[in-house]
């Protein structure tokens, strides 16, 4: 839900992002961005999907490319074919 009557609580979130250990693979995922971005590559649209899943101990060494969102969000952490399991 959006705040409506009180500010943001920016210093909070951030600080609650590195309790969770979550800040390593957003600065992964930032300097994955901003090699492309050197690169002169057009991001325009597309996300940046990681070989394997930073979630799963990846990282930009293991590789990166390019790839639409709705593609790169679908697979969660799947691999590409492998049937997605029912519960």
């Amino acid at each position: 839900m959006p705040y409506t009557k009180t500010p943001r609580p920016y210093k909070h979130e951030y600080g609650m992002e590195k309790k969770r250990e979550e800040h390593p693979d957003r600065m992964e995922r930032q300097r994955a961005r901003r090699a492309l971005d050197k690169k002169g590559v057009s991001r325009k649209g597309k996300d940046v999907s990681h070989v394997k899943m930073l979630s799963k101990g990846g990282s930009n060494e293991d590789g990166y490319k390019l790839e639409s969102p709705s593609k790169n969000r679908s697979r969660n952490g799947h691999k590409p074919g492998e049937k997605k399991s029912k519960k």
